[in-house]
């Protein structure tokens, strides 16, 4: 088998337009609630996690539907084709809210269709690509999120230099979100999607369209069984058929890996949410150059996450994120005790690669135990802990800031997560690729 490489870049159009946002949204948004409403930081934290709160709420929901959703365009591209044209509009006008009520009527609206697309935009790699390849592919879709970080990043950091309001920066995002659902619409086709050709082929279209009543008579079939054998499970049995289907050992390992999830994203999203405003704070530098310094992040991010899929296909995927959250804690520690905008940026940059290490192959690895009509769910499972992480650490945090008057216990913070998931990750044992 070999990776379709071009196909696996068109997919992550869908990712770059999905990380720019949230990257815009979370170093911007921050600042203009402490700047315009002089909010706490608590406060600040929990309405940065509404998009978390609809994601554990709204996603799972979507997964399942996408996974049952047949339409001549496949599962997910529906989702995707209303879903992020919305979001595009909305995203511009962000910066343009100056009362509280008027900005968080267009954060709730923004997070709420947000959470109706994402989880379709990352099944479709899965949907396409053989199991042992995910983590290559999964390196190529990452790659692209990564420069959809560096664009927010970057640009944005520029822009928002030259135009503190982040009109200009927002915007300069809701066109490259736009122009990512174009390059998906005119070169992405699902394989359960109607072929470009059947209008032209009776034959292509029958083939289709019998396809397709095969499948929904498959899920329904598939359904029925399962509901007449519930009566003569127990719970806990029920629960692994319906949700899991696996051996004890397999769901103790997702379960494992599913906390280590957990833990990793509360250090990555403290630092998310709140780089822009320790760089402010304690740095003393403007928003924009905060911003710009998460540049260095996301540029070695980008450069190492193919390197970190085939890592991961080569030395195995526990190993290479045992690997990454080994060196971005030995990388984050030494930051407690720097002040230097540049040396901070050269320990963001080292752990930047060790982020791509954990990232890239973290995924894969809960998927590799989903059957193949199951993958939409769990990829939902992955993102429940991912935002129950995103829900939980900025609130945490907050709170902790608020008590301490401290934005510098912000490493702290952070090491100490990626330290626990560490120990998570150390229990378990499966979700390695299936050579065969």
């Amino acid at each position: 088998m070999k990776l379709d490489y071009r196909k696996t870049f068109l997919i992550g159009f869908g990712f770059l337009a999905s990380s720019l946002a949230w990257s815009l949204y979370n170093a911007y948004v921050p600042t203009m609630l402490e700047e315009r409403f002089a909010l706490s930081t608590t406060v600040i934290g929990t309405i940065m996690t509404i998009d978390n709160f609809f994601g554990i709420i709204f996603q799972p929901i979507v997964g399942i539907l996408s996974d049952r959703t047949h339409t001549r365009f496949g599962h997910r591209m529906p989702w995707i084709m209303v879903g992020l044209p919305i979001c595009a509009v909305l995203f511009a006008i962000i910066p343009q809210m100056y009362t509280l009520a008027a900005m968080m009527a267009v954060l709730i609206g923004f997070n709420f269709v947000m959470s109706l697309w994402r989880s379709p935009v990352i099944a479709l790699m899965p949907d396409v690509t053989p199991r042992p390849l995910r983590s290559k592919a999964n390196g190529v879709i990452n790659l692209m999120g990564g420069l959809g970080s560096i664009i927010a990043f970057f640009f944005g950091g520029k822009l928002s230099q030259l135009d503190p309001t982040n009109e200009a920066a927002f915007l300069m995002g809701t066109v490259t979100m736009l122009v990512s659902l174009l390059m998906l619409l005119l070169f992405v086709r699902e394989p359960s999607a109607l072929p470009r050709r059947a209008k032209q082929d009776p034959a292509l279209m029958a083939a289709w369209q019998n396809d397709r009543r095969r499948r929904i008579e498959e899920q329904h079939r598939q359904r029925e069984e399962a509901a007449a054998s519930s009566s003569k499970l127990s719970r806990w049995e029920k629960l692994k058929q319906e949700f899991f289907a696996l051996s004890p050992g397999e769901l103790r390992s997702l379960l494992f890996m599913l906390f280590a999830i957990f833990f990793w994203f509360c250090a990555y999203n403290a630092i998310e949410t709140f780089f822009t405003l320790y760089a402010v704070n304690v740095l003393h530098l403007s928003q924009g150059e905060g911003a710009t310094m998460l540049t260095a992040f996301s540029l070695t991010f980008v450069a190492f996450a193919i390197p970190a899929g085939l890592l991961g296909s080569k030395l195995g995927r526990k190993r290479t994120i045992l690997i990454g959250l080994t060196g971005i804690t030995l990388a984050f520690i030494p930051v407690l005790f720097m002040e230097s905008k540049l040396i901070i940026m050269i320990l963001l940059a080292v752990g930047g690669i060790f982020w791509a290490c954990i990232n890239i192959n973290s995924l894969p690895m809960v998927v590799e135990l989903a059957s193949k009509d199951k993958v939409g769910s769990f990829t939902d499972y992955y993102y429940f802990f991912s935002f129950s992480a995103a829900i939980l650490a900025p609130i945490t945090f907050g709170a902790i800031r608020d008590l301490t008057d401290n934005y510098s216990l912000l490493f702290v913070f952070s090491s100490v997560a990626f330290i626990l998931a560490f120990i998570s990750m150390l229990f378990v044992k499966h979700g390695e690729a299936d050579p065969s």
